[in-house]
């Protein structure tokens, strides 16, 4: 005959069951929250306001206006005087000698000289631009690594949520048991005390969420205590891209490479511009001579140059200078796209890892671990196991959950970054 206990127990063991089936099921991965955080509408946020946007826009808007500076003519040199004869008297009118002077004056840098300038100050501003690009590049890429740290912030506490009232169910259970003299206190401590480790380990991660939205708040150019609503749950990112492929994008795409291959363009001008420098500048003086009385006005016009005779000193010297910083320049292209080519193969060995570890965790790891639980519930129902090989097992199926959302968000970082380096700003 059937004892109360043992009949409670039954009954308990029923309800764990069905709450074990209802806590980890599918659907239990996609609820959605009332209010969502979209990443799209945050990154045109960001792009928006960033403040290092915006600081790098400006500085590629000043390089812009640097241009025409470079390219224009000296100002010109007005000036004007007077010459009088002897020191007795004013003779302006009275003497031949004595006269008003006007003078213009124009240099004109010998012909090719502004050109190279100009063209040496474009490339400059264009190795800003790809650097105003690259920015924006870098920012979306923080915004997404960022939204899915907290995505994964939020899945985690779910995942504790689960547990946790799990081990409210076990731990009925245990007290069921207990009390019919199936098992010893033992029992009912482990599942309360497992309990309590998750509340703390929940309480940490809302911490964690806190600041994750501070440096999202931040990275858009918010407040950082701005509301901000939960991620939305998150689909896994299409890509297909192979290595070669990510690779041949990134070395023609890359803003980083290509404002490596702007300075270069920029110090070749530089070096022309050096070596054009020892040949001589012309300068042009229109003068008009103010005289009264008897005497004619006088004009004068003369061609004056410069004499580079401290060659040696001077401009031989600033041509090993421009021609040792276009070294510098390829060096430094060369290293970029070697570093860059590094990183795509890191990442691009990160994204297939996993792709094949959550593979084997929804696909093999999950549902066998599910299926290890069910039949340890079963048994600890019959007195055939521990309470301690219940919550073990029921440890290994959450943590295989939480590994698998894990890779999940690595994955979708890791694209994020190989986006950034292509310089793309889309979602």
């Amino acid at each position: 005959m059937m004892t109360p206990a043992v009949g409670l127990l039954r009954k308990g063991l029923l309800v764990m069951l069905c709450a074990f089936c209802v806590l980890l099921s599918p659907s239990s991965y996609s609820r959605a929250a009332d209010t969502e955080l979209n990443l799209k509408a945050l990154i045109d946020e960001a792009l928006r306001n960033s403040p290092e946007i915006k600081v790098s826009e400006m500085r590629a808007a000043a390089a812009d206006h640097r241009i025409p500076q470079m390219q224009s003519l000296p100002d010109p040199l007005v000036s004007f005087g007077y010459q009088n004869e002897g020191f007795s008297r004013y003779t302006y009118g009275l003497e031949q000698g004595a006269q008003w002077m006007y003078s213009v004056s124009q240099s004109f840098p010998f012909p090719g000289k502004l050109s190279l300038k100009g063209e040496a100050a474009a490339q400059d501003a264009e190795a800003l631009r790809e650097a105003y690009r690259s920015s924006r590049a870098k920012t979306v890429q923080r915004i997404k690594e960022l939204y899915y740290d907290l995505f994964f912030s939020y899945k985690s506490i779910d995942l504790l949520h689960e547990r946790t009232a799990l081990y409210d169910v076990i731990e009925q259970a245990a007290i069921g048991r207990y009390s019919s003299g199936r098992s010893s206190q033992q029992d009912v401590l482990m599942a309360q005390t497992e309990k309590y480790m998750q509340m703390e380990r929940e309480a940490m991660l809302k911490q964690k969420v806190q600041a994750l939205q501070a440096m999202l708040n931040s990275t858009a150019g918010r407040d950082a205590t701005s509301p901000l609503a939960r991620p939305a749950v998150a689909e896994p990112t299409t890509y297909a891209l192979s290595q070669s492929e990510i690779v041949a994008a990134v070395l023609s795409n890359s803003p980083d490479v290509r404002a490596k291959q702007r300075l270069i363009d920029a110090a070749e001008a530089k070096v022309k511009f050096a070596k054009k420098d020892s040949l001589p500048d012309f300068s042009v003086t229109g003068s008009y001579f103010d005289r009264k009385g008897m005497f004619l006005d006088m004009w004068s016009l003369t061609v004056g140059m410069n004499i580079p005779i401290f060659a040696a000193s001077k401009q031989k010297p600033a041509v090993y200078e421009a021609e040792a910083m276009l070294a510098e320049a390829q060096s430094d292209l060369q290293v970029t796209k070697l570093t860059v080519a590094s990183m795509v193969q890191d990442y691009f060995s990160m994204l297939r890892t996993t792709e094949t570890l959550m593979d084997l965790y929804r696909n093999s790891l999950i549902p066998k671990s599910r299926q290890d639980i069910e039949s340890a519930l079963a048994a600890y129902g019959t007195g055939k196991i521990e309470a301690l090989s219940v919550i073990t097992r029921l440890k290994s199926l959450i943590e295989f959950e939480t590994l698998y959302w894990g890779q999940f968000v690595e994955r979708e970082k890791t694209i994020a970054r190989i986006e950034a380096l292509v310089g793309s700003t889309g979602k």
